[in-house]
């Protein structure tokens, strides 16, 4: 018979999201399941669904990731992309939650809903403020410029991943602030 885990809620509920955070990170959201999880951490599934309820509560959990933008109503639109791409670049580079979240969001339409949930209420409403006009296609263009970004640096490997966080904001500083504040196509 195995060891019995001792018994600590906290780093039980604690090593339940780091095994959820690598899996649905590699494997996808569809492909996970909370037994795999559960046998990660040698505790029964059932212990994962009383500490989260489902397994897409879990993966909100295990993906919820923080990104602190400044107030850019006042911001000089030449200094936007400066001021907002590190930021974006900690998020990908530092928090396995975003970067699980992105992962999975490539072939789950649940996860690509809580994506799209996340940049909505965290992202969009400091952008519009920066935004001179046509709010919501520009929001949605450095949206999708960021995002792929940071699956071409974090899940395809490809030269970008070698840039430096510097290199990598001038390269895409220009792009970035043209989409959010730059004439507008006519």
């Amino acid at each position: 018979m195995g060891t019995k885990r001792p018994r600590n809620a906290a780093q039980t509920r604690a090593d339940i999201l780091a095994s959820a955070r690598r899996r649905f990170a590699t494997e996808g959201f569809e492909r996970t399941t909370l037994r795999a999880i559960a046998a990660d951490v040698g505790v029964d599934a059932a212990l994962v669904i009383r500490y989260f309820g489902s397994k897409q509560d879990l993966f909100a959990t295990a993906t919820e990731f923080t990104i602190k933008l400044p107030d850019l109503t006042k911001a000089d639109p030449g200094d936007i992309a400066d001021m907002l791409l590190p930021r974006y670049f900690a998020v990908w580079e530092d928090d396995q939650s975003f970067l699980a979240l992105l992962r999975a969001a490539m072939t789950s339409r649940v996860a690509a809903d809580t994506l799209n949930e996340t940049l909505a209420t965290h992202v969009a409403p400091t952008l519009r403020g920066a935004t001179p006009d046509h709010h919501l296609q520009r929001i949605a263009l450095t949206d999708a410029f960021v995002i792929g970004l940071a699956a071409t640096r974090s899940v395809l490997g490809t030269p970008i991943a070698n840039l430096s966080r510097e290199e990598l904001s001038r390269w895409a500083g220009p792009v970035f602030r043209q989409l959010l504040t730059g004439p507008a196509p006519s």
